[in-house]
């Protein structure tokens, strides 16, 4: 997906926001707040979350629920009638090698992760066609373009949100509607948090990673919201990231041996 820019829009925007009580989504809500949007944080807590900023509304949003959903557009048209940004952000983390980890974590992180980003463009763009604009904002991460071995199931999650994103760019560019995809690698989070499954082995190598971080979402967040300005399709937030996607489209040999490497790495462990 080509990474193009439109000049830098900064007047308010109708904000909804997903997985927004901690770590990325929480950091947007902050940024956009502050930059002057009107933003709805969705996230599965029935109360209100107290790190929200004051400026933010709360509504509960389960990703994995149609009617949820379906509750949150008919919130939306009868606050502000209309939206301009839809940033479908919820996620929760899982690695495991193919023959460890389970089916069930399979269900589990394809229905929030993938499905949970399908049902929040299903669900609005039916408005965002009928406005004739908008900009759908789906965060994947650096895993949905570069796959590192021992995390089928993120990668393969991620990557689907990424080729849906794609795709929706194309599909809804003739009706006026943007969409973008935010890849960012690791950055310190309480996404750790969420790893579940039987190869705990990569879980701690997760979560190693995602602590030992030198970013935080506040910085990461920073970087997303130029990028949501700027209209880019593909939002790279660091300078590993943009050399694991250009090693990988430029220089696929060594790319391949580094991930063997990788690979054989974990054998030894």
């Amino acid at each position: 997906m080509p990474s193009r820019s439109r000049p830098v829009s900064t007047s308010p925007r109708r904000v909804l926001v997903t997985g927004a009580a901690s770590g990325l989504g929480l950091a947007l809500v902050r940024v956009m707040v502050a930059r002057g949007d009107d933003v709805l944080a969705t996230d599965l807590q029935e109360e209100r979350p107290d790190a929200l900023p004051t400026g933010a509304a709360y509504l509960t949003l389960d990703v994995r629920s149609d009617e949820a959903w379906a509750a949150a557009l008919a919130h939306v048209r009868d606050t502000w009638g209309g939206l301009d940004v839809l940033v479908n952000n919820a996620g929760v983390a899982a690695g495991g090698r193919i023959d460890v980890a389970t089916m069930q974590e399979w269900h589990w992180i394809v229905d929030i992760n993938l499905l949970g980003v399908v049902r929040g463009c299903r669900t609005f763009t039916p408005l965002l066609k009928a406005q004739g604009s908008g900009h759908i904002v789906n965060t994947a991460s650096l895993a949905g373009l570069v796959h590192a071995p021992g995390m089928s199931a993120y990668n393969t999650v991620k990557a689907g949100v990424v080729a849906l994103s794609e795709t929706l760019s194309h599909e809804l560019a003739p009706h006026g509607i943007d969409v973008s995809v935010v890849c960012p690698s690791f950055f310190r989070t309480n996404l750790g948090a969420s790893f579940q499954g039987a190869d705990t082995e990569m879980e701690e190598a997760g979560k190693r990673m995602v602590s030992r971080s030198r970013r935080s979402a506040d910085q990461v967040a920073q970087t997303v919201l130029r990028g949501i300005d700027a209209r880019r399709e593909v939002i790279l937030t660091d300078r590993e990231g943009h050399l694991a996607w250009r090693a990988k489209r430029f220089a696929r040999p060594a790319y391949t041996a580094v991930m063997k490497r990788a690979a054989a790495r974990r054998v030894g462990a």
